[in-house]
C-alpha cells in the first residue's frame, strides 16, 4: 500500500517528477565521478608494485613513494640473502629521463625503470616475452599509455633518450599511474648507458621472494634486526598501506578528489532534501486526506521514505550507465585507472538510499506540521 501511494505521487506530476529525478541523476553521476576520481588515486600508486613479484621490499629509508624512492647499497641485497627463508633478492632501478621527439621537436620527462634480467620481477607476460630483447644495447620497452606527445610507440624505432639514441624494442600494457607522462623498461646495464652518474652499486629498490611457505612479517622481523637504519623493510601489506596513505593525505591529488567526494554527497543530499520538501508540500492536500481518514504520521513517514528511495533509484539506472561511459573517455584521455566495479556500483547505491532516507526524514518536518483543517 505504502509503494503503491508513493508511485502514485511520482506519476501523479510527470513533468515535475521528471525535473526532481533529474537533479538527482545529476547528485548522483557527480557522485560516480568524484568516487571514481578517488578510487584511482591509491591505485595509480600501486599500479607498478601490484604487477611485482616479491614478498618484500628493501626501500631506503628516506622512502616517500615509488617514484622518490633514494637509494641503498646494493649489498643490502646480498645481506637478505643470508637470512634462509630470503629465495631471490632482485635489484630495480629507476629515474627521470628527458625524451626528444624529433618528429614534432618535442621534449618530454618519462620514467624509466632498469631491472635485474637475472630475475622476472614483472608478473606480465607481455614483459617477460620481450625480456630477451632487452639484453641488447641501448633497448628499452615502453608502456602504450605512454602519452602521444611521445610520438609512435612502434618496434624499431630509434629516439633520444637523455641525449642518448635508444631503439623501441616493443611495448606492453600496464599503465603509467602518477610516475610520469610515459614510462620505459630496459636492463641495469642499459640503464647504466642512459644515466651514465648512476652506478649498479645504488639500488632504489630491492624486491625480495621468499621460500614458499615462509611467513613474510617472520622473515621482515629478522631482516629489520641484521639492516642498517638506511634500510626499511616493507611487506606486501605495509607497502600497501604506506602508498595509499600517501596519495589519499599527503598529496593535493588525493585531498582534492576527497574533498569533491565530500562535496558531491553534501550536493546529493541538499538536493534530494529540496526534491522531497518540494513533493511534500505539493502533495499536502492529499496527505491531510490520509491525516483525516486515520492515517498516522508514522505511515505517512513511511510513505515519504519510499517516495525518496523510488525517485533516488530511477535516477540511479541512468547516471550509473552515464557513469560508465565517462569513465571510458576518461581512462582514455588521462590514463587514470579509472573503472566502475560492482562493489562501487552497490556502494553508490547504498549511499544513495541512505541519503534518500535521512532526506526524508529531514522533509518529514514539513508533514507533521501538517493540520489537515487548515490545508482543507
Amino acid at each position: 500500500m505504502k509503494t503503491l501511494v508513493a508511485w502514485r505521487i511520482v506519476a501523479h506530476d510527470k513533468g515535475r517528477s521528471g525535473l526532481a529525478i533529474g537533479g538527482v541523476f545529476v547528485a548522483i553521476l557527480l557522485m560516480f565521478l568524484q568516487l571514481g576520481f578517488y578510487a584511482s588515486v591509491p591505485r595509480g600508486g600501486l599500479l607498478f608494485y601490484d604487477a611485482m613479484r616479491f614478498d618484500l621490499l628493501l626501500a631506503s629509508s628516506a622512502y616517500v613513494f615509488e617514484g622518490q624512492s633514494s637509494t641503498i647499497p646494493r649489498r643490502r641485497l646480498f645481506q637478505a640473502l643470508a637470512v634462509p627463508q630470503v629465495l631471490r633478492a632482485n635489484a630495480l632501478y629507476h629515474d627521470r629521463a628527458r625524451w626528444l621527439n624529433d618528429d614534432e621537436r618535442l621534449a618530454r620527462d618519462i620514467f624509466v625503470m632498469g631491472l635485474d634480467l637475472r630475475g622476472v620481477l614483472f608478473d606480465l607476460p607481455e614483459i617477460e616475452r620481450r625480456l630477451e630483447a632487452l639484453r641488447q644495447p641501448d633497448t628499452i620497452l615502453v608502456d602504450t599509455a605512454s602519452r602521444p606527445e611521445l610520438g609512435a610507440l612502434v618496434a624499431g624505432r630509434r629516439i633520444e633518450l637523455e641525449q642518448r639514441n635508444v631503439t623501441i624494442a616493443g611495448t606492453y600494457s600496464l599503465g603509467t599511474g602518477f610516475i610520469g607522462l610515459g614510462v620505459a623498461l630496459t636492463s641495469d646495464l642499459n640503464f647504466t648507458r642512459i644515466f651514465p652518474k648512476r652506478s649498479l652499486s645504488a639500488v632504489n629498490l630491492g624486491l625480495l621472494v621468499l621460500e614458499p611457505g615462509a611467513d613474510p612479517n617472520v622473515v621482515a622481523a629478522s631482516l629489520r634486526n641484521i639492516m642498517p637504519a638506511d634500510t626499511r623493510v616493507f611487506t606486501r601489506a605495509e607497502i600497501n598501506d604506506h602508498e595509499m596513505n600517501h596519495w589519499v593525505t599527503r598529496t593535493s591529488t588525493g585531498l582534492v578528489f576527497g574533498c569533491g567526494l565530500l562535496v558531491a554527497a553534501i550536493v546529493g543530499l541538499v538536493i534530494l532534501n529540496q526534491t522531497l520538501s518540494t513533493q511534500i508540500t505539493r502533495q499536502l492536500p492529499q496527505f491531510a486526506t490520509l491525516k483525516a481518514m486515520g492515517y498516522s504520521d508514522g505511515y505517512l513517514g513511511g510513505v515519504v521514505i519510499i517516495l525518496a528511495i523510488i525517485m533516488s533509484t530511477i535516477s540511479y539506472v541512468p547516471a550509473a550507465a552515464v557513469a560508465v561511459a565517462l569513465y571510458s573517455m576518461v581512462r582514455d584521455a588521462t590514463k587514470l585507472p579509472i573503472e566502475m566495479n560492482s562493489a562501487r556500483m552497490a556502494g553508490v547505491l547504498a549511499i544513495v538510499w541512505g541519503m534518500s532516507a535521512l532526506s526524508a526524514l529531514v522533509a518529514l518536518r514539513v508533514l507533521r506540521r501538517a493540520d489537515p483543517v487548515e490545508l482543507f
